[in-house]
């Protein structure tokens, strides 16, 4: 049992992060935070993803690519790109490496707004750091996995935030639903969205990428929306003033 609460906790903490801070802060800016905040999600990032951390600077570039270049052979993460989910992972891999290197030369329009912290990724975003981790991983398993199957759940642990990425952009890419014809194959996954904060709500996003909320059907919940109201009502977060009215309401 205590196994499978830390899987699920596991889980749903990181990609908690990477969808409110990488993706609907750094990559869409939906709305405001002071740098302290901001810090505090960088930790929470890090602590979350473990081995799997990835720059919210260099995360948003990538995303913003995806969404001016969606499907095309210049998408930095499309599964039509490669034949299958883990040469999309590999590809997409090489697509952050090279854009957080600087490797890749990107127009300063998308570069604009995104969060840094320079002295903390040279912490967390080295080997010896993930190396670190999967010995943490290792020893957690060691104590609460009672089967030798529940070790095949290993690589979901250290890999965690490119497993949650793949889900969304190969997934969404290929099955599910649309409520909006699109340019291009961006699908929703799921009708009721309790397992990806939202982000099932593909094609929702790629047809209004500004909007907080995913969610547009009567029947379709946006976890990650709600957090970010609470967010707002706290104060954590300033959500952008049209969303603000309607977080207020």
């Amino acid at each position: 049992m205590a196994f499978f609460l830390f899987i699920v906790i596991h889980w749903y903490a990181s990609l908690f992060f990477q969808s409110i801070f990488h993706h609907r802060y750094a990559a869409h800016g939906l709305f405001r935070m002071s740098r302290g905040w901001e810090k505090v999600f960088y930790i929470g990032c890090f602590l979350t993803q473990g081995s799997s951390y990835i720059s919210a600077s260099a995360y948003g570039i990538m995303h913003r690519l995806h969404h001016a270049t969606t499907d095309t052979a210049e998408d930095p993460h499309s599964p039509h790109n490669t034949p299958n989910m883990f040469g999309m992972m590999w590809a997409t891999r090489n697509s952050y490496i090279n854009i957080f290197l600087g490797k890749t030369i990107v127009d300063e329009k998308y570069k604009k707004d995104l969060p840094e912290w320079p002295a903390f990724e040279k912490l967390a975003h080295n080997w010896i750091t993930r190396i670190i981790w999967i010995a943490i991983y290792i020893t957690i398993y060691a104590f609460l996995a009672t089967a030798w199957w529940m070790w095949l759940f290993l690589p979901l642990t250290i890999a965690i935030g490119s497993f949650q990425g793949v889900a969304v952009n190969w997934v969404a890419h290929k099955f599910g639903y649309e409520n909006y014809r699109m340019k291009n194959t961006s699908k929703n996954i799921l009708p009721f969205d309790i397992i990806f904060w939202g982000e099932a709500y593909h094609n929702n996003h790629h047809r209004h990428p500004t909007k907080a909320n995913n969610a547009k059907k009567w029947f379709e919940w946006d976890m990650g929306y709600k957090a970010m109201v609470l967010m707002h009502k706290l104060k954590i977060i300033q959500l952008k003033e049209r969303q603000a009215k309607v977080a207020s309401v």
